[in-house]
């Protein structure tokens, strides 16, 4: 009895040492590491997905853009730290038709002396300018030629006029062909009375013939051209000598250009021109210059120079506008150490600044760095370079407002865009393009025009207001009085700031009608508020209106606006904020 315990201990330790073993007879082993699983490699972040041409677009799935219906790409692959560099797609490239250019003296750089551009108007020649006359006092019964441009033949009817002097001069032939036999010198100043009021011999034998006075005598022309107005109207009574219309002959026109002071020295009378119309864009016609006014105009700074054109096919019409060129004459110096040069194409100007967009080299997928340059005199086709590029360096000739209007809907350094914080500095220290003042420049009209511009805009700020989607059709008043701005009556540095306000309105214009969202059109809406702002700036305002400013918007970068009034309706957040902000300018005359 008593053997059995110790059987039932030894057993257990048996057991014990066995589950032991079990337990810690891999204890020598090396432990797993739970560290080196790393969960870090793990990430559950969603991709955003953008357009590199309209980045306002952000999309959490691939898919089309609904501007331009491109590709979407990830975020990051379209995107820079650097606010001065923008990096696009290739197929953005090619929708925005990006071309380049080496910066130095080598291939593709324009020669010194090549063609001068200019533009201007053809008009009729003034030398060709006739006045079709009457040459007898009466009333107008029937006038056959009513409306300028018609054509008239020499010779062609153009008229019928009751004149109590020709009743007159004919009874008086009539009675002198009666007494012929006993005075004939009376017929002889009879029939010469009536040829000095330039009636035709054809006429006269008509009187004598039938022996009855004509009461409504038929008037023909005495020159063939085209009409250019009509001076007098069926049942006006008019005075012997007086003008029925103005014709000239359109066969040779006059092609006026505008040739800056700069381009002066270098054009001869004498020289080849060649020119282009908009509505024969494949065609090219010669001419030479012909006269070059020895005077300025004192408002656009320009001569002009005037070439002679052969229109006997009568393809081109006065007032049409032209595009031409002439090669230079200027003298250029044999140097080895030729100057740097870039291309007019490549530079965009703002106000007295100067910027070129250059494509950085080996880089994966196409990027150009915002630069501004400093510029000296202009040469031909191209300005010399003073500071901010070097040789060897590739600018954009074509598109360059393209990807600056890219680099404005992507918040970066752009030429309307002032509050891009430069990389390294402080948050507060941003760029300040100064304006420049064009309000002596800028036209009454002209002014004007710009502020029916402010007037079509305050319509879509409204909409805003109320936090309502700007339709196509609202946009419209706004489209046409942007396409209603006379660009002609500004000229020179001027011209080219107008037209680089003018792109990036229209285009921002356009991304508010492209968006689906507030946000996105909100966006834009700032964009196209600030552009419009710096015009009125540097051209003048007709209106009183208040520059706005709201610190909140765009996540704290802040935004502009304009409103026809001092009280504070924001149209960045409308009712969640409608009276954040404050004025911060008065614009007026």
């Amino acid at each position: 009895m008593k053997l059995q315990p110790v059987l039932y201990l030894l057993f257990a330790v048996v057991v014990g040492l066995f589950g032991g073993y079990l337990l810690f007879g891999n204890s020598d082993k090396t432990p797993i590491d739970d560290t080196e699983h790393d969960h870090s490699l793990e990430s559950d972040d969603e991709t955003t997905w953008t357009c590199s041409m309209h980045p306002q677009i952000q999309r959490d799935e691939p898919g089309d853009c609904p501007i331009c219906g491109m590709d979407l790409i990830p975020m990051g692959s379209a995107s820079s730290s650097d606010p001065t560099v923008l990096t696009m797609t290739e197929a953005a490239v090619a929708l925005a038709r990006v071309r380049t250019t080496v910066v130095g003296t080598g291939s593709g750089i324009p020669d010194p002396k090549a063609d001068i551009r200019l533009t201007g108007t053809l008009a009729s020649d003034e030398r060709t300018a006739a006045v079709q006359s009457i040459n007898y006092g009466g009333r107008l019964e029937r006038l056959l030629v009513t409306f300028p441009g018609e054509q008239v033949r020499a010779g062609q009817r153009i008229a019928t006029i009751y004149s109590p002097e020709l009743v007159i001069a004919q009874e008086e032939l009539l009675e002198a062909r009666k007494l012929e036999a006993l005075s004939p010198e009376l017929t002889v100043a009879a029939r010469n009375k009536l040829r000095n009021f330039k009636i035709s011999e054809e006429q006269i034998s008509e009187v004598e013939t039938t022996g009855e006075v004509i009461s409504n005598f038929p008037v023909y022309a005495e020159r063939g051209g085209t009409v250019l107005d009509i001076r007098a109207r069926v049942g006006d009574y008019v005075q012997a000598g007086a003008a029925l219309y103005t014709l000239t002959n359109l066969d040779r026109l006059w092609a006026l250009f505008d040739a800056y002071e700069r381009d002066l020295n270098s054009i001869r009378v004498g020289d080849r021109v060649s020119f282009s119309v908009a509505s024969l864009p494949d065609e090219t016609f010669t001419a030479r210059v012909t006269f070059i006014d020895p005077l300025i105009n004192p408002a656009t700074r320009t001569a002009t120079i005037r070439a002679e054109v052969n229109n006997s096919r009568g393809r081109l019409k006065p007032e049409m506008f032209i595009t031409g060129a002439i090669g230079s004459t200027r003298p250029v110096k044999t140097t080895t150490d030729a100057p740097l040069t870039v291309p007019k194409t490549a530079v965009l100007w703002t106000g007295n600044r100067s910027v070129v967009y250059v494509a950085t080299p080996d880089a994966d997928i196409p990027t150009y760095q915002f630069r501004e340059v400093t510029l000296g005199e202009s040469t031909g086709g191209s300005y010399r370079v003073l500071s901010g590029l070097e040789a060897g360096e590739v600018v954009v000739t074509n598109g360059a407002f393209s990807i600056d209007a890219a680099a404005q809907l992507n918040n970066q350094l752009s030429m309307m865009n002032r509050d891009v914080v430069i990389q390294g500095r402080e948050a507060g220290e941003v760029t300040a393009m100064a304006l420049p003042d064009y309000t002596d420049e800028a036209t009454q009209a002209f002014r004007s025009q710009l502020s029916e511009v402010a007037r079509a805009y305050l319509p879509l700020k409204d909409r805003l207001v109320a936090s309502e989607l700007a339709t196509d059709a609202s946009l419209t008043p706004l489209r046409t009085a942007l396409s209603e701005v006379d660009m002609t009556q500004v000229k020179d540095d001027a011209h080219l700031y107008w037209m680089e306000l003018l792109n990036a309105m229209n285009t921002h214009l356009g991304g508010v009608a492209g968006a689906e969202e507030l946000g996105e059109q909100r966006k834009q809406f700032g964009f196209l508020s600030q552009t419009l702002i710096n015009a009125l700036t540097a051209f003048g305002a007709d209106d009183t209106l208040y520059v706005q400013h709201c610190p909140m918007a765009f996540g704290g970068a802040g935004g502009n606006w304009l409103s026809e009034e001092s009280s504070i309706r924001n149209p960045f957040y409308g009712d969640a904020m409608l009276t954040c902000g404050s004025t911060i300018d008065t614009l007026s005359k």
